[in-house]
C-alpha cells in the first residue's frame, strides 16, 4: 500500500479536524535493537529509559547532563492508516501510537499528556521528521506528505516527548491533554 502524494492531500481536512484533547493509546511499540519492534499490551515508562526496554540512549547536553526531550516519539494512528496497514504501523519506529490529533496549535511544546491512570509525558519543542528509512517504508509521497508545511503544522510524522511521570501504559489507554 503506498499512498500518493495526491490521495494524501484530499485526506488533510479529514487531518487537520482531529481534536487534541483526547484519544487513545492503540499500540506501544519497543525497538529493542535496529529493525526489531515488540509491541506489548502493556510496558512501564521511566524518567530514565523512557519506555523501558526501548534502544533510546540520550544525547548529553553541554553541561554533562542527559538531555531526554527526544525519549518517546508519539505518532496518530490516523495518519499511519493511511499510509500503511495496521501490521506495519510498528515500522514507523514510534514508540506510542494514538488515535488522536498532534498538532502544534492543539499541543504546543511544553504541553502535558496524562496516559493511563498514572504517566505523564510533555511534549518537546524539538521536531520530529521523516526520514529516509520513513521514504523507504511507506513511500517517497509519504515522507513528502509528513515533511509539507502543513504535515509540519499538524505533526503527521508524530512528535517528540519525555516523561514526568512515570508508570504503566496499556493499549487501549485513554490519552488525555492536561
Amino acid at each position: 500500500m503506498r499512498a500518493t502524494r495526491e490521495d494524501l492531500d484530499a485526506r488533510l481536512p479529514e487531518l487537520r479536524a482531529l481534536g487534541a484533547d483526547q484519544g487513545i493509546l492503540e499500540l506501544i511499540v519497543v525497538r529493542p535493537s535496529e529493525d526489531e519492534r515488540e509491541t506489548p499490551e502493556t510496558a512501564e515508562l521511566t524518567i530514565e529509559d523512557g519506555l523501558a526496554g526501548d534502544r533510546w540512549e540520550p544525547c548529553v547536553d553541554a553541561n554533562g547532563r542527559p538531555d531526554r526531550h527526544n525519549q518517546l516519539t508519539i505518532a496518530s494512528t490516523r495518519l499511519l492508516g493511511l499510509i500503511a496497514e495496521p501490521d506495519r504501523w510498528p515500522l514507523s519506529g514510534d514508540n506510542l501510537l494514538v488515535d488522536m490529533g498532534l498538532d502544534i496549535e492543539g499541543l504546543p511544546a511544553g504541553s502535558r499528556l496524562a496516559i493511563g491512570d498514572d504517566v505523564i509525558v510533555q511534549i518537546s519543542e524539538i521536531p520530529h521528521t521523516g526520514c529516509a528509512k520513513f521514504s523507504a517504508r511507506f513511500g517517497s509521497d509519504a515522507l513528502k506528505f509528513v515533511n509539507s508545511p502543513a504535515g509540519r503544522e499538524l505533526r503527521l510524522r508524530g512528535m517528540n516527548a519525555h516523561v514526568v511521570q512515570p508508570g504503566t501504559v496499556s493499549t487501549g489507554d485513554v490519552v488525555r491533554r492536561l
